[in-house]
């Protein structure tokens, strides 16, 4: 968009523009090896200079998206024979941003000597595709939930809240180029240190605006 024609500026000048039928498809993200960003970019062209002046003003996009229609819960077992015999339940695979995590742990069959249980929650970037793939995973947050040998029959009740955590909404495939999931860890460790889990994916959406410098679409 040209705003101004080629002549001299002596002086500070405002020039009004606008963008009506821009269509921002995707949400801003800004990953380990990803981002997407918009920006707006001023040009000025000098007639007697090789170079231009240019600045760029980013701005932030967030796209609201409707509940899912149906949400229903996840329900999962973890065993060895004869040793251990756990399910996993959560109340619902999506969540908003704000949401909250919540499910229980039923200990079926326990022959091990558990020292502790932790939840994870892990985020995992994919970009590009075939040999060029990259795949990293990060840590958003891992704490403990259980402390100590659980005997059978007994149930951990779990409490995530999400709202406090550095999330973005679940991106799947975006521009054919990068994908973004999230999963629940949930890791038991013996008194020998080794390390049984499970992990599960859960889909991420939002339903608010968050900040006031956010566009939405």
């Amino acid at each position: 968009m040209d705003l101004a024609p080629a002549g001299v500026l002596e002086t500070s000048a405002t020039y009004d523009f606008a963008f009506p039928d821009t269509w921002k498809e995707f949400e801003s993200y800004y990953g380990l090896n990803v981002t997407l960003r918009y920006c707006i970019r001023v040009t000025v062209f000098r007639r007697n200079y090789q170079s231009s002046i240019e600045h760029d003003e980013e701005f932030a996009v967030q796209i609201l998206q409707p509940s899912p229609e149906t949400n229903p819960p996840i329900k999962m077992e973890v065993g060895i024979e004869d040793c251990l015999h756990i399910e996993f339940e959560y109340d619902h695979g999506t969540y908003h941003l704000n949401g909250c995590v919540e499910g229980r742990v039923y200990f079926l069959l326990v022959r091990i000597k558990i020292k502790y249980m932790e939840i994870a929650v892990i985020k995992r970037e994919s970009a590009g595709s075939g040999r060029g793939a990259v795949n990293e995973s990060e840590t958003i947050i891992k704490y403990e939930v259980m402390d100590g040998v659980p005997v059978k029959g007994e149930i951990i009740p779990l409490r995530l809240y999400l709202k406090p955590l550095p999330l973005t909404p679940t991106f799947r495939n975006i521009g054919g180029f990068f994908s973004v999931k999230y999963y629940v860890n949930l890791v038991l460790v013996d008194e020998e240190d080794r390390r049984y889990f499970k992990q599960q994916e859960i889909t991420m959406w939002r339903d608010e605006l968050d900040g006031s410098s956010a566009d939405s679409k």
